[in-house]
């Protein structure tokens, strides 16, 4: 041994007999005499324990539950699973102890005895081989660096000065009054660092072996007693052989003080070291197992809404229970993947949500959660919550529960033209006019034209209302606009925009989904929420600064639509869905069996298309549109989002089922109205329509009849309108009249030559008297 090693190993003797000699005298007397040492608190064995050492130990990871129970992920910065004594191998017990505090059962948290013991043991080894810690105090010295807040309490709870180890001595004896050594131990089994990121036994026994504490063998808690002195240097993943001697080590002090016998020490030594490395638990939403977009929506709802931090999440043990419908999601994952694959410049965004709660169930989208910008199929940017691209003639819902909640009735007819010029609405100043994209009859009512989707009807219903503030008052009375900004509804309404009905707004797929589950819910509109409750490492739930449950249940608001409307409405999307409807255009969507309610969209030159489906317990919606740049999405609502609706939702109502939405409520379907009368000409139309209650305005319109020829009105006559409403008396402009051809008069006829017959006798019944007038034969 080199002079300067020899001296150093006598340094640390002196100072060992030094502190050994001092300890008791520095817990019973403020002052240590000669030393000018006083104690931080109280000397008293009586004072209270911080609560650090008592129920504010360092807690387990934060677990993420799916509806269900699956655990989803995890939060935390170090790897704990704590467990109770019970749980843990008598075995690793046993080799705690031997190796790290001999005589833990027969002291009271201070071992002059074992302080000296180790001095000399180390002082011949010429190295250091024991510590003069006992668990005990080993105990309080992680317990108060581990619940450190901030860098000063880290650097106090491991300082190399007398006062410190006074401080812990004291401590580790007033532990020992509070607890029993079962306890004391289980609680240091718990804290103690064995390296990978594995604090407390359990996650050790994963880490090394993808055992259980409780099923560890002897060789195996010999080497993790081992690693506990020095985790880095006699890790076995990268220095086995260390690892190997160190476990050796203990093997033969648990022989030594009889905890196990020298054959099965031996026995166990013979043994290499055999790893089964697991991996650790899923950290953060990237590692999430199911539903990564669906955990980010959590985590910013738990840090945003419900105020708890990121630091809670990593350091306090929460369990946080989510809505996640893990079957669900797997379902909407797959089905998106079937026709769109991973990482295509078209984003596939399938969001579920259970009506009358608002639960978000899952959210699919072809891309992996993850922040790796090279990587197209990554991204960390929450699609399904974006309002990227409009959703196209879904919102034609919105003008039509309008028009209901006015009592215009399903039947609430018009005839329009294609395209049609609307009366009330402008386009940068200039006339706003919309075609049909396909064939449609020129007149439908209400029900009609919603399944089918008539752009000209939906502008000409806009122009029936008289501005656009009743549409975007329902859709906000839906939940539309709940991820938005807070003045869009208004700035919408003051603007006047026709193009509201049109969905040519940047849309959700969240929020339309909400939005479609409050008609689903009978008019009852939901907040969307994540998270059903939040429990603290007790169990219990988490408390506000009020003392109150920081999660307080669904936020709900019953009657937000009507009950009425929502019903009528319901019926009405059955048939853009359900079979024996012409003209429908989400058939796609059907899933035999089932009652259905759906509407498509697609926007302005097909950049995004969507689909809104729903049964009485689930809603989703399907958006599809590349959220980086406009891209034809090349169909549309009633092909790609109809397809993957219906793949994601088949396999979980034959599964599940599902109910029957309730019939649509027959003052609502028939509203205030009554027949439009029939009339044959202009004057006669403003006389008779002025006379039923109506308002009645001329409008000139394309016609093949001759100019100034009346082509009837819009409502129809025997349709339906509101009283006080306009009703159009439609006169032709002649723009495609073509005057029919002259016709060539006549060829005379000829005139008959009388042919005498023979005289009659006067009187005869065959010869009546003629009479002038009347035809002859």
């Amino acid at each position: 041994m080199s002079a300067a090693r020899r001296l150093a190993t006598v340094a640390q003797l002196l100072a060992a007999v030094v502190l050994a000699g001092v300890l008791v005298a520095g817990v019973l007397f403020p002052v240590v005499g000669g030393l000018g040492v006083t104690a931080r608190n109280s000397a008293s064995l009586l004072d209270a324990l911080p609560v650090e050492l008592t129920d504010e130990t360092p807690a387990g990871n934060t677990v993420v539950l799916a509806a269900n129970g699956e655990q989803i992920t995890g939060f935390y910065d170090e790897n704990r699973a704590p467990v109770t004594g019970d749980r843990i191998a008598e075995v690793m017990k046993q080799a705690m102890v031997a190796i790290e505090d001999a005589r833990f059962y027969s002291h009271n948290g201070l071992d002059v005895q074992g302080t000296l013991r180790a001095a000399v043991t180390n002082l011949s080894a010429g190295v250091v081989e024991e510590g003069g810690s006992t668990l005990t105090q080993q105990l309080v010295k992680q317990t108060l660096l581990q619940t450190a807040d901030t860098p000063e309490e880290a650097a106090a709870a491991t300082e190399q000065t007398l006062e410190r180890k006074l401080r812990e001595a004291r401590l580790a004896l007033a532990l020992e009054q509070t607890y029993s050594k079962d306890e004391i131990l289980t609680r240091y089994l718990n804290i103690v660092y064995f390296g990978q990121n594995a604090y407390g036994i359990q996650a050790a026994a994963r880490i090394y072996f993808s055992v259980d504490a409780a099923d560890l063998t002897l060789p195996q808690a010999a080497m993790l007693a081992g690693l506990a002195q020095s985790p880095t240097s006699d890790d076995p993943t990268v220095n086995p052989e260390a690892a190997t001697t160190r476990r050796n080590q203990v093997l033969d002090r648990m022989a030594q003080q009889g905890m196990v016998t020298p054959e099965a020490a031996a026995a166990a030594q013979a043994e290499p070291i055999t790893l089964v490395l697991g991996a650790p638990p899923p950290r953060g939403c990237v590692q999430a197992t199911v539903g990564a977009y669906v955990c980010d929506f959590v985590q910013r709802h738990l840090t945003q809404t419900l105020g708890i931090t990121q630091e809670q999440l990593e350091h306090d043990g929460l369990t946080i229970q989510t809505t996640l419908d893990p079957e669900l999601q797997r379902a909407g994952d797959a089905a998106v993947l079937d026709t769109l694959p991973m990482g295509d410049s078209l984003a596939g965004m399938f969001t579920a949500v259970q009506p009358g709660t608002g639960h978000l169930l899952a959210m699919s989208v072809n891309r992996v959660f993850g922040y790796d910008v090279a990587d197209p199929a990554q991204e960390s940017y929450n699609l399904n919550v974006a309002a990227s691209q409009g959703s196209g003639s879904t919102y034609k819902v919105f003008t039509a529960a309008a028009a209901l909640a006015r009592q215009y009735s399903q039947y609430y007819t018009l005839t329009t033209s294609d395209p049609y010029v609307s009366r009330v609405y402008r386009d940068q100043g200039q006339p706003y006019d919309v075609r049909n994209a396909g064939r449609y009859s020129a007149t439908l009512d209400l029900s009609t034209a919603l399944y089918q989707s008539s752009n000209t009807y939906f502008l000409a219903l806009e122009d029936a209302l008289g501005s656009v503030e009743e549409p975007v008052r329902m859709a906000e009375a839906a939940g539309l606009f709940q991820f938005s900004d807070p003045g869009l509804a208004q700035q919408i309404i003051d603007e006047n925009r026709g193009s509201f009905t049109f969905g040519a707004q940047e849309t959700s797929p969240l929020a339309l989904a909400s939005a479609y589950s409050t008609f689903a819910a009978s008019g009852t509109r939901c907040l969307v929420t994540p998270v059903t409750g939040v429990l603290d490492r007790t169990g219990q739930p988490l408390l506000d600064a009020e003392g109150q449950p920081v999660v307080r249940g669904d936020q709900c608001t019953p009657e937000a639509i009507a009950p009425g409307v929502a019903t009528t409405i319901n019926q009405i999307l059955r048939r853009d869905v359900e079979p024996g409807n012409p003209g429908q255009t989400g058939s796609r969507a059907y899933v035999a069996g089932h009652q259905i309610a759906g509407k498509t969209g697609t926007s302005q030159n097909n950049y995004s298309a969507a689909f809104v489906g729903y049964t009485p317990e689930i809603t989703a919606s399907v958006m599809v549109l590349n959220p980086k740049q406009n891209e034809d999405v090349g169909g549309f609502g009633g092909n790609k989002p109809a397809t993957i609706w219906r793949a994601a939702m088949a396999p979980i109502l034959e599964a599940r089922g599902s109910g029957e939405f309730p019939p649509a409520d027959p003052s609502v379907v028939n509203g205030n109205t009554r027949p439009v009368p029939g009339c044959g000409s202009v004057d006669a139309c403003r006389s008779v329509l002025a006379g039923a209650g109506f308002v009645p305005q001329t409008q000139t319109v394309d016609g093949s009849a001759p100019a100034g020829a009346l082509l009837g009105t819009s409502p129809p006559a025997g349709g339906r309108a509101v009283v006080g409403q306009v009703v159009t008396i439609r006169i032709s402009n002649g723009s495609a009249y073509v005057a029919p051809a002259p016709q060539p008069a006549p060829a005379p006829e000829p005139v008959p030559v009388p042919v005498p017959g023979p005289a009659l006798p006067p009187g005869f019944p065959g010869n009546p008297p003629s009479i002038p007038g009347l035809p002859t034969n």
